[in-house]
């Protein structure tokens, strides 16, 4: 996919050569070189300001046969200052979207004109990597296609006097193809994705890589008690899974990191009943299982020094006969009982059971992932993913995987109030929704009361995992959010 080296001539004969331009910064090396090729019609357009006013814009440039480059992608990058990895992704994710777009199939970078002081060689090779990955993901359809071939980016020549550097843009693709598998799950429609479904997905992605799989059935999970993935899943006629990957990475050690993701395939509010009005979305409810499969993918690439264990508790919520009903009372795996409030409150109930039984299984921390509650988007609209942990260490780490990514994480607090709430019933050790305040935050609680003293940070996703406009990394629908995250805190692990 890519290739490096420090020979651009005219005679490079990639269809699209993409080169930053900066505000002030004068044209140096092949940049300078380029232009002079160009006839300084690089430099002209500078001049008169012809670029796109913001940063991350694209003026495409013909080259009119001056050099063998069909067109140029000019990416405007603006002030040096305030410029960093996150800019870097987008903006690249911008030219993959254009890529994808125009059908191009070999690309040309002059990498070193995205280089700062802020942004290393390795740092922009691994940014051109994700951002391109990132930026050409498109979602599936299910339209009558043509039988027109589809064209898609195949080689990426890297420009540039340094070394080394395609090591850094594969890693970067690999993060950036993790994140589109987990996109490509959660925009599955609900039809498509059961859980049975999303078992097998689970277990071709476990063969890929090496790793042991393993599925419980409603069978093995009546025999444990986990009665709180049962009641959930006592609604649908689908049966439910509690899936299982191991990936051992350092089999001399006995430590183990779980990610434990909610896989709810769809998601109708139960007896609870969610509003017609977006129903039609809430197969995106198994966002925090996409994730921790994304970052199995990522791992499985990266061969991690480091052991790993993901456990996904998957079912439907809808209503029949012996559907959940609120007021009932159920008894988890880990022998706490709940009493369930309200039946659009499930994921906590999924969790439990999967937490428990991750720790169960040897995990010696645990972080969640989960679309969790409506009240995390109203506290921090689409922007932040929210966090409740235990663990003041734990969730410094992962909410610094968090920033690497590009995917800002912010804790919530978790006083013995909250807590208190969570005791409000007066016929169950829980209560499964004790209200509307804080109820991201008692969501949170209820989760981590079965991680009990474990090291635990979850992720609640409702706001950051699916958006209903496209942004330049990718279209409207699925965000695969927290994939990469969660792979660079696995990976800060075997650099510890």
């Amino acid at each position: 996919m890519f290739y490096l080296t420090d020979q651009w001539t005219t005679a490079s004969s990639e269809e699209v050569l993409v080169v930053g331009i900066w505000k002030k910064k004068p044209f140096s090396g092949i940049v300078k070189a380029l232009d002079e090729a160009l006839a300084g019609q690089l430099g002209e357009l500078k001049k008169q300001t012809i670029f796109p006013k913001q940063s991350g814009g694209i003026l495409t440039i013909p080259t009119l046969s001056l050099i063998a480059a069909k067109r140029i992608y000019a990416v405007y990058l603006g002030e040096e200052d305030g410029f960093g990895a996150d800019e870097l992704r987008e903006y690249l994710g911008h030219v993959g979207k254009q890529l994808k777009k125009e059908r191009v199939e070999t690309a040309g970078v002059l990498l070193d004109s995205f280089v700062t002081e802020a942004v290393s060689p390795e740092d922009a090779a691994f940014g051109i990597g994700e951002g391109l990955a990132l930026g050409s993901y498109d979602k599936q359809t299910y339209k009558e296609k043509s039988n027109e071939p589809i064209r898609s980016l195949a080689k990426v020549t890297l420009y540039s006097n340094r070394e080394g550097l395609t090591f850094y843009a594969d890693r970067g693709y690999t993060y950036g193809k993790g994140t589109n598998l987990a996109r490509k799950l959660v925009n599955m429609p609900g039809n498509l994705l059961t859980p049975s479904d999303l078992a097998n997905e689970s277990e071709a992605l476990a063969k890929k890589y090496g790793f042991s799989f393993n599925v419980l059935e409603r069978e093995d999970m009546e025999r444990f008690g986990m009665g709180a993935l049962l009641a959930v899943a006592n609604g649908s006629d689908q049966p439910p899974k509690m899936i299982i990957i191991r990936y051992d990475g350092n089999p001399e050690s006995d430590d183990v990191t779980g990610l434990v993701g909610k896989g709810i395939t769809f998601d109708s509010g139960g007896y609870s009943l969610k509003p017609p009005a977006s129903m039609h979305e809430m197969k995106n409810d198994m966002g925090g299982a996409a994730a921790v499969l994304g970052a199995m993918a990522i791992i499985g690439d990266m061969k991690p020094k480091v052991n790993v264990l993901a456990v996904i508790p998957s079912s439907e919520n809808l209503i029949n006969g012996s559907a959940m009903k609120p007021g009932d009372v159920i008894c988890s795996l880990s022998g706490k009982t709940i009493e369930m409030r309200n039946a659009d409150a499930e994921g906590r109930l999924v969790l439990a059971d999967g937490i428990t039984y991750a720790k169960q299984l040897g995990a010696k921390r645990l972080i969640d992932v989960a679309t969790l509650t409506g009240a995390c988007v109203v506290a921090l609209g689409h922007e932040t993913t929210g966090a409740v942990a235990n663990d003041d260490a734990l969730m410094e780490a992962v909410k610094a995987a968090g920033d690497k990514a590009g995917e800002p994480i912010w804790r919530f607090p978790s006083g013995k109030g909250y807590k208190k709430l969570l005791e409000s019933s007066d016929i169950a050790d829980l209560n499964n929704s004790p209200g509307r305040p804080g109820a991201s935050i008692t969501a949170g609680l209820f989760i981590g009361a079965f991680a009990e003293k474990t090291p635990w940070v979850h992720l609640d996703i409702a706001g950051t995992g699916y958006l209903n406009k496209a942004t330049n990394i990718g279209p409207a629908g699925a965000t695969g959010v927290m994939a990469r995250t969660l792979a660079h805190y696995v990976e800060s692990l075997s650099e510890a």
